[in-house]
Protein backbone atom coordinates (compact mmCIF):
# COMPACT_ATOMS: atom_id res chain seq x y z
CA UNK A 1 0.00 0.00 0.00
CA UNK A 2 2.83 2.42 0.79
CA UNK A 3 4.96 1.42 -2.21
CA UNK A 4 3.19 3.71 -4.66
CA UNK A 5 3.71 7.45 -4.32
CA UNK A 6 0.22 8.84 -4.90
CA UNK A 7 1.22 12.25 -6.14
CA UNK A 8 2.70 14.06 -9.07
CA UNK A 9 6.00 15.89 -8.97
CA UNK A 10 7.37 18.54 -11.25
CA UNK A 11 10.66 17.58 -12.83
CA UNK A 12 13.07 19.76 -14.78
CA UNK A 13 15.50 18.52 -17.42
CA UNK A 14 18.40 20.65 -18.65
CA UNK A 15 19.20 20.33 -22.33
CA UNK A 16 19.79 22.24 -25.58
CA UNK A 17 17.09 24.64 -26.76
CA UNK A 18 16.62 22.72 -30.03
CA UNK A 19 15.76 19.54 -28.13
CA UNK A 20 13.47 21.44 -25.76
CA UNK A 21 11.56 23.00 -28.68
CA UNK A 22 11.23 19.62 -30.41
CA UNK A 23 9.82 18.12 -27.19
CA UNK A 24 7.35 21.01 -26.79
CA UNK A 25 6.26 20.60 -30.43
CA UNK A 26 5.65 16.88 -29.90
CA UNK A 27 8.30 15.91 -32.46
CA UNK A 28 10.37 13.92 -29.97
CA UNK A 29 10.55 12.90 -26.33
CA UNK A 30 13.38 12.90 -23.84
CA UNK A 31 15.52 9.78 -24.10
CA UNK A 32 16.69 7.51 -21.31
CA UNK A 33 20.28 7.71 -20.15
CA UNK A 34 22.04 4.35 -20.03
CA UNK A 35 25.48 5.26 -18.72
CA UNK A 36 27.15 2.83 -16.35
CA UNK A 37 27.64 5.71 -13.89
CA UNK A 38 24.04 7.02 -13.73
CA UNK A 39 23.22 7.86 -10.11
CA UNK A 40 19.78 6.21 -10.03
CA UNK A 41 20.21 3.63 -12.76
CA UNK A 42 18.99 3.91 -16.34
CA UNK A 43 16.16 6.25 -17.26
CA UNK A 44 15.19 9.86 -18.00
CA UNK A 45 16.62 12.26 -15.43
CA UNK A 46 14.99 15.28 -13.81
CA UNK A 47 15.75 17.69 -10.99
CA UNK A 48 12.69 17.54 -8.73
CA UNK A 49 11.04 20.98 -8.29
CA UNK A 50 14.29 22.73 -9.24
CA UNK A 51 14.25 24.51 -12.62
CA UNK A 52 17.29 26.63 -11.72
CA UNK A 53 19.40 23.56 -11.04
CA UNK A 54 18.32 22.14 -14.42
CA UNK A 55 19.38 25.37 -16.14
CA UNK A 56 22.69 25.42 -14.26
CA UNK A 57 23.29 21.86 -15.41
CA UNK A 58 22.50 22.72 -19.04
CA UNK A 59 25.01 25.59 -18.80
CA UNK A 60 27.57 23.20 -17.34
CA UNK A 61 27.03 20.87 -20.32
CA UNK A 62 27.65 23.79 -22.67
CA UNK A 63 30.96 24.58 -20.90
CA UNK A 64 31.95 20.90 -20.60
CA UNK A 65 30.75 19.12 -23.76
CA UNK A 66 32.57 15.91 -22.79
CA UNK A 67 29.89 15.36 -20.08
CA UNK A 68 27.12 14.73 -22.61
CA UNK A 69 26.56 12.78 -25.82
CA UNK A 70 24.64 15.72 -27.25
CA UNK A 71 25.91 19.26 -27.72
CA UNK A 72 24.33 22.05 -25.72
CA UNK A 73 24.69 25.34 -27.62
CA UNK A 74 21.77 27.20 -26.08
CA UNK A 75 20.92 25.97 -22.57
CA UNK A 76 17.22 25.36 -21.95
CA UNK A 77 14.93 23.55 -19.53
CA UNK A 78 12.04 21.18 -20.17
CA UNK A 79 9.48 20.91 -17.38
CA UNK A 80 7.57 17.66 -16.88
CA UNK A 81 4.64 16.48 -14.81
CA UNK A 82 5.65 13.07 -13.49
CA UNK A 83 3.56 10.37 -11.85
CA UNK A 84 6.20 8.54 -9.77
CA UNK A 85 3.81 5.60 -9.21
CA UNK A 86 5.82 2.52 -8.13
CA UNK A 87 8.96 4.37 -7.12
CA UNK A 88 12.31 3.16 -5.85
CA UNK A 89 12.18 5.98 -3.33
CA UNK A 90 15.56 6.23 -1.63
CA UNK A 91 14.08 8.52 1.01
CA UNK A 92 12.11 5.52 2.37
CA UNK A 93 13.63 2.87 4.67
CA UNK A 94 12.13 -0.15 2.89
CA UNK A 95 13.76 0.79 -0.42
CA UNK A 96 17.09 1.59 1.22
CA UNK A 97 17.01 -1.95 2.63
CA UNK A 98 16.30 -3.29 -0.88
CA UNK A 99 19.40 -1.46 -2.10
CA UNK A 100 21.51 -3.00 0.68
CA UNK A 101 20.24 -6.48 -0.25
CA UNK A 102 20.87 -5.82 -3.94
CA UNK A 103 24.44 -4.78 -3.11
CA UNK A 104 25.00 -8.08 -1.30
CA UNK A 105 23.64 -9.99 -4.31
CA UNK A 106 25.88 -8.04 -6.69
CA UNK A 107 28.91 -8.55 -4.42
CA UNK A 108 28.25 -12.32 -4.29
CA UNK A 109 28.02 -12.46 -8.11
CA UNK A 110 31.35 -10.68 -8.46
CA UNK A 111 32.99 -12.93 -5.88
CA UNK A 112 31.73 -16.04 -7.71
CA UNK A 113 33.01 -14.75 -11.05
CA UNK A 114 36.30 -13.45 -9.62
CA UNK A 115 35.68 -9.93 -10.89
CA UNK A 116 35.93 -6.66 -9.02
CA UNK A 117 32.89 -4.62 -8.05
CA UNK A 118 32.47 -1.28 -9.80
CA UNK A 119 33.33 1.74 -7.64
CA UNK A 120 31.93 5.23 -7.22
CA UNK A 121 34.52 7.92 -7.99
CA UNK A 122 35.00 11.65 -8.01
CA UNK A 123 35.54 13.29 -11.39
CA UNK A 124 37.60 16.29 -12.39
CA UNK A 125 38.25 18.79 -9.60
CA UNK A 126 35.13 17.79 -7.67
CA UNK A 127 35.37 15.75 -4.49
CA UNK A 128 31.78 14.59 -5.02
CA UNK A 129 31.15 11.04 -6.26
CA UNK A 130 30.02 12.05 -9.75
CA UNK A 131 30.73 8.71 -11.42
CA UNK A 132 28.46 6.32 -9.53
CA UNK A 133 29.22 3.02 -11.23
CA UNK A 134 28.65 0.99 -8.06
CA UNK A 135 25.31 2.65 -7.27
CA UNK A 136 24.17 2.21 -10.88
CA UNK A 137 25.16 -1.48 -10.87
CA UNK A 138 23.37 -2.06 -7.54
CA UNK A 139 20.18 -0.41 -8.80
CA UNK A 140 20.26 -2.22 -12.13
CA UNK A 141 20.82 -5.50 -10.24
CA UNK A 142 17.74 -4.73 -8.15
CA UNK A 143 15.71 -4.19 -11.33
CA UNK A 144 16.99 -7.50 -12.75
CA UNK A 145 16.13 -9.38 -9.56
CA UNK A 146 12.60 -7.97 -9.61
CA UNK A 147 12.22 -9.00 -13.25
CA UNK A 148 13.51 -12.53 -12.54
CA UNK A 149 11.05 -12.86 -9.65
CA UNK A 150 8.23 -11.54 -11.83
CA UNK A 151 7.65 -8.59 -9.50
CA UNK A 152 6.18 -5.37 -10.81
CA UNK A 153 8.96 -3.17 -12.22
CA UNK A 154 9.69 0.21 -10.71
CA UNK A 155 8.35 3.12 -12.76
CA UNK A 156 10.80 5.60 -11.30
CA UNK A 157 13.60 6.12 -8.81
CA UNK A 158 14.11 9.09 -6.51
CA UNK A 159 16.99 10.08 -4.27
CA UNK A 160 18.40 13.00 -2.34
CA UNK A 161 22.01 13.95 -3.01
CA UNK A 162 24.35 16.07 -0.92
CA UNK A 163 26.74 17.74 -3.32
CA UNK A 164 29.19 20.61 -3.33
CA UNK A 165 30.76 22.56 -0.49
CA UNK A 166 29.03 23.49 2.78
CA UNK A 167 27.32 26.88 2.33
CA UNK A 168 29.17 28.25 5.39
CA UNK A 169 31.68 26.81 7.88
CA UNK A 170 30.12 23.94 9.83
CA UNK A 171 26.93 23.93 7.72
CA UNK A 172 24.95 20.74 7.16
CA UNK A 173 23.56 22.23 3.94
CA UNK A 174 25.72 22.06 0.82
CA UNK A 175 25.65 24.31 -2.23
CA UNK A 176 24.26 21.76 -4.70
CA UNK A 177 21.92 19.60 -2.57
CA UNK A 178 19.04 18.28 -4.66
CA UNK A 179 16.45 15.60 -5.21
CA UNK A 180 16.82 13.73 -8.46
CA UNK A 181 14.17 11.68 -10.22
CA UNK A 182 14.88 8.98 -12.79
CA UNK A 183 11.89 7.87 -14.86
CA UNK A 184 12.21 4.28 -16.09
CA UNK A 185 8.69 4.04 -17.50
CA UNK A 186 8.24 6.97 -19.92
CA UNK A 187 4.44 6.57 -19.74
CA UNK A 188 4.68 8.06 -16.25
CA UNK A 189 5.57 11.41 -17.79
CA UNK A 190 2.13 12.97 -18.04
CA UNK A 191 3.22 15.96 -20.09
CA UNK A 192 5.92 18.50 -20.81
CA UNK A 193 5.78 22.25 -20.30
CA UNK A 194 7.78 25.43 -20.76
CA UNK A 195 9.28 26.92 -17.65
CA UNK A 196 8.11 30.43 -16.80
CA UNK A 197 10.95 32.93 -16.49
Amino acid sequence: MYDVLPSFVLGFHGCDEALAEAVFAGKTTLKASQNDYDWLGHGIYFWENNPQRAMDYAKLLKRSPWRSRTTVRYPAVVGAVIDLSLCLNLLDAQFIRMMKDSYLDLKALHEQSGTELPVNKAAGKSKDLLLRRLDCAVIETLHSIRKDRKLEPFDSARGVFIEGQPIYPGAGVHEFNHIQVCVRNPRRIQGYFRVLR
